[in-house]
């Protein structure tokens, strides 16, 4: 199991941990008298490189996003860090405008299909053209740490409340057609966005805003590192993140090797800016 037959070792381990889990309780049951899965070694997982984007790159991420539709979607995921089935699974009746913050409770699901023609177009179920949806568009979010409240900044909560009026304007320009389920970031029925056209999305809009590619969670590890580089309190981080309470110190730590550079970074621009640069600063040693 892993990446000798196509699987990713992060799928592979996913796998191992759900059948070990099963296995388990069927031992517990009495059904069977060894958890197997306990004696299978799990492939071990790499770290995940974290490569944030720099604050000029953002800059020019929201440019771009500025000139399309849901706009405010690519905002959420670089300034608050969301996940992409958070931010599709998000809901209005989630998001409190007046109040300034909104809840994660849910997360999009990937579609998944079977045909409607019993097999005969040859296709793949999703390029079926009588297709039928057997997954269920959503699902709650289970972990505690999943579950949070974050504060939302005064200039998004503009962008949302302004997000919601082009929203109220398409319905009333679909009419009967549009699919009223609430959904912040729908498609021009009302319907939930495609985690894989949102996807392609993101890669466009990197190519038009002239930004190196990078993986859509690469937005997620931007928003982290902005929150330690300002400095806000780890327990914060943690929630406004998401992280697990027994892997948030880790995740942090897997941060340091940006965050430090960075901040070493800003710390010699301000001392260039107020006592020049180092020829300056010992001429000025010097002289006293």
């Amino acid at each position: 199991m892993g990446e000798g037959n196509g699987s990713s070792a992060g799928t592979a381990h996913h796998v191992h941990r759900t059948v070990r889990v099963a296995l388990g309780e069927a031992v517990r049951r009495g059904h069977v008298a060894k958890n197997v899965a306990e004696i299978a070694k799990a492939p071990r997982l790499e770290e995940e490189e974290i490569e944030p984007y720099s604050i000029d790159e953002i800059q020019r991420l929201l440019l771009e996003a500025s000139k399309l539709r849901n706009s405010t979607r690519w905002v959420v995921a670089l300034a608050l860090g969301l996940r992409q089935g958070e931010a599709l699974g998000l809901k209005w009746e989630d998001v409190y405008l007046d109040a300034g913050y909104l809840r994660i409770r849910k997360n999009r699901l990937r579609p998944k299909y079977e045909h409607g023609c019993g097999g005969t177009c040859e296709r793949k179920p999703g390029y079926c053209l009588e297709r039928k949806q057997i997954r269920r568009e959503f699902k709650n979010t289970k972990s505690r740490a999943g579950r949070r409240t974050i504060g939302l900044p005064v200039p998004l909560i503009k962008l949302l409340a302004k997000h919601r009026e082009e929203q109220e304007l398409e319905q009333k320009e679909v009419g009967a057609e549009w699919e009223d389920n609430g959904y912040v970031f729908a498609q021009p029925t009302g319907r939930p966005l495609i985690p894989n056209t949102d996807y392609h999305h993101w890669k466009k809009l990197l190519e038009d805003a002239g930004v190196r590619d990078g993986r859509l969670h690469d937005a997620r590890h931007t928003a982290g590192t902005v929150l330690l580089l300002l400095g806000v309190p780890d327990v914060i981080v943690d929630a406004i993140m998401g992280w697990e309470p027994g892997g948030s110190a880790r995740m942090r730590a897997r941060y340091m090797h940006i965050t430090g550079p960075m901040l070493q970074q800003v710390a010699k621009q301000i001392g260039d800016a107020l006592w020049g640069g180092p020829e300056e600063s010992e001429a000025t040693a010097e002289s006293n």
